[in-house]
């Protein structure tokens, strides 16, 4: 998974951003221990899987403080 969009991300259930977000963190452990072996190739991959992490956490967030008004 390279780059999500925030319109691809919202059509997701709360489940599945959780779930998204969760393989996306193991992901970005493992990149990083990569990068501290000097084994990556792509440093942008790095990026790419912290923002999608925001972007996840963003949307959850949007909806828990919706629901709450």
């Amino acid at each position: 998974m390279t780059s999500m969009k925030a319109k691809e991300i919202r059509q997701q259930s709360d489940k599945q951003l959780q779930n998204l977000i969760r393989e996306n963190k193991e992901k970005l452990k493992k990149l990083r221990f990569s990068l501290s072996n000097r084994q990556l190739k792509d440093y942008s991959s790095i990026n790419q899987t912290k923002k999608i992490i925001a972007r996840a956490k963003t949307i959850l967030k949007e909806r828990v403080l919706k629901v709450d008004k």
